[in-house]
């Protein structure tokens, strides 16, 4: 039987070998991180990687991320340590969520450096965006027809309760969907999510059925709320680099 996980460590491993890389943390994202992967999802392996000291005083710069491997099973790549910093400064929500993914193939105490410094670059705006935007994509693209692929309301709910957690928390929300169901939700949107966690852990992923109303009207309800918020909340991004610079700085200058 296929041992994914040692093929997907070996493959890191590997990385680091031909690329010239030190990876400071991979981890899955996607459905499995998230706690709804179907029978045949594939494996969403991301990571951050840091190069010798030398190759950022390049004057032709390399490359600022890492696409090793996209198939069926695996899908493996990963971004350099200065694109990833400059895209925490930038609040990018989905950067925060490789941070708290609970499926961690290896980690460093620079990664928990990294991740004690990047909460002072959280932004409730950008967050809620970015999950309005998630959501809004997916309903408009997946889920106005009769028949829809039940793993494409997930990828709508998730983020839009992702938002109400940031809504009711004032934080990066968690990335396991049952944590998200922790919070107070009306029992019948309860119940029905409930049904259709059920019949999506043992559905093909491209599998339609038809569409359960309930799901859909809290979507495209909960969509056009968000979207409010997010236009109604005051840019809080941290503009000031020093933090990260100085994180930067210690990681490269100690691993050359």
């Amino acid at each position: 039987m296929r041992d994914i996980i040692a093929e997907i460590n070996e493959n890191l491993d590997e990385i680091e070998r031909k690329e010239g890389v030190r990876i400071l943390h991979a981890v899955e994202s996607g459905s499995r991180a998230w706690g709804f992967a179907s029978p045949d999802s594939d494996y969403d392996v991301r990571f951050v990687y840091a190069r010798p000291k030398e190759d950022y005083l390049r004057l032709d710069e390399l490359r600022d991320v890492i696409e090793w491997q996209l198939d069926e099973v695996l899908d493996i790549n990963g971004w350099d340590l200065k694109k990833a910093l400059r895209q925490f400064a930038k609040g990018n929500a989905t950067l925060f969520e490789w941070s708290e993914s609970p499926i961690i193939y290896r980690t460093t105490q620079e990664w928990a450096r990294i991740k004690e410094v990047s909460k002072q670059y959280f932004s409730e705006k950008g967050a809620v965006y970015h999950y309005y935007g998630t959501a809004n994509r997916t309903l408009q693209d997946y889920l106005l027809e009769d028949t829809v692929r039940y793993k494409k309301y997930f990828y709508a709910i998730r983020p839009l309760l992702a938002a109400r957690y940031i809504e009711e928390y004032h934080t990066a929300p968690p990335v396991l969907f049952d944590d998200l169901l922790k919070m107070d939700l009306p029992q019948d949107l309860r119940q029905a999510i409930e049904e259709l966690l059920i019949v999506k852990k043992r559905t093909a992923e491209r599998e339609e059925k038809p569409q359960m109303p309930v799901i859909k009207e809290f979507i495209e309800a909960e969509t056009a709320r968000q979207k409010k918020i997010a236009d109604d909340l005051a840019d809080d991004h941290n503009r000031d680099y020093a933090a990260l610079n100085c994180v930067f700085a210690d990681i490269i200058t100690k691993g050359k």
